[in-house]
């Protein structure tokens, strides 16, 4: 069995093993990650080998900790990573390498269609009939996007967000409502198979998923992280925050989306969107406003450089085809925002 795991701002761990009267048998860890003592690593064999293959990932680092030389630096690599990438090979995780991807990159749609498209392209590629898929999002108009459950009335000020034109709707993974506007927001949803982030835990799936972009920034002179569970922040502030939802069916299949704020209005959204003091007080941060800092003012680029460039830096990294939302998915889509999206009914499902 084989796994991999890209350690977040870290180094890839591979781990080969195999399995023999249910515990681990020939494990072999490797990486382009740092070791010292050159015999940790034997230790870190040492340590998994024998293990019960149903032990879970703390079980399995706690077992290397306990066996490593007390004078192991790593650098690039944690027990948890190695730990990680045994559970994947256990559970015969796939990589980024092993599909071919493709890009959705369409004109502005309105903010109920873009919804729609989430649910239908992700069942797609859950079905197996559409590749893993990165679409990138155009807003044909400003939206708040409220969480699946959260309350429409604790998140938005209705008559607000009437008079300056602003359009709620719901999405189907939780987290956190957004405010966006057709030119300040870059938006992008993967739509993966369900076995790229098999062997993650659920909260180690967004570090594994938002990697990329991580690198993307990098390119572009940004210096970003993961900050658990959702946002991707820079020393001057959250960037961007993500949301999931698993859908069932055929091979499963993950949705990740990410907002990120390019730039913001923050007087406007704080008139639409009802952000309490509770909400901030984990942030450590008086104002909403300081929360969120724009791309716009850490890259100096204009919002299509940003978006090429980050399509470009997925393209390296991952490979990736120029593809289209079909018109039977746009079918879909649109029946959905009938029926579901564009409802009063799903908006305020939670009143």
């Amino acid at each position: 069995m084989h796994g991999e795991y890209k350690v977040p701002g870290g180094k890839l761990v591979v781990v080969d093993l195999d399995v023999e009267g249910g515990a681990l048998r020939g494990v072999r860890v490797a990486g382009d990650f740092f070791l010292e003592p050159d015999e940790a690593i034997l230790a870190i064999d040492a340590a998994l080998e024998g293990a019960p293959a149903h032990t879970d990932t703390a079980g399995l680092a706690a077992r290397i900790d306990a066996a490593l030389p007390e004078s192991t630096v790593m650098l690039g690599l944690t027990s948890e990573g190695v730990a990680v990438a045994v559970r994947r090979a256990l559970a015969q995780a796939t990589e980024w390498s092993d599909y071919d991807w493709q890009l959705i990159h369409d004109a502005p749609q309105s903010p109920a269609l873009h919804m729609a498209l989430d649910e239908v392209v992700t069942a797609e590629v859950a079905a197996g009939r559409r590749p893993p898929t990165l679409r990138v999002w155009e807003w044909a108009s400003p939206a708040v996007i409220i969480g699946s459950f959260q309350s429409l009335r604790n998140e938005v000020d209705g008559p607000a967000a009437e008079r300056l034109g602003v359009e709620v709707v719901r999405r189907v993974s939780g987290g956190g409502a957004m405010f966006v506007e057709p030119g300040n927001t870059i938006t992008y949803s993967l739509s993966v198979p369900d076995s790229l982030v098999s062997g993650l835990s659920f909260a180690d799936s967004y570090a594994y998923l938002d990697d990329w972009v991580l690198g993307a920034l990098a390119d572009m002179g940004i210096k970003a992280w993961y900050q658990p569970l959702n946002d991707i922040a820079t020393d001057a502030g959250k960037i961007a925050g993500a949301a999931q939802k698993r859908v069932a069916g055929g091979q499963g299949a993950v949705l990740h989306h990410v907002t990120m704020s390019y730039d913001i209005d923050a007087d406007k959204m704080l008139e639409v969107l009802r952000i309490g003091k509770e909400k901030l007080s984990d942030k450590g941060t008086k104002s909403a406003k300081k929360r969120v800092d724009p791309l716009r003012r850490q890259t100096g680029l204009p919002r299509e450089i940003v978006i090429a460039n980050m399509i470009d830096s997925f393209r390296n990294r991952h490979g990736l085809t120029q593809g289209a939302v079909t018109p039977e998915e746009l079918a879909r889509a649109e029946e959905l925002v009938r029926t579901k999206f564009g409802t009063a009914e799903w908006t305020a499902r939670v009143p």
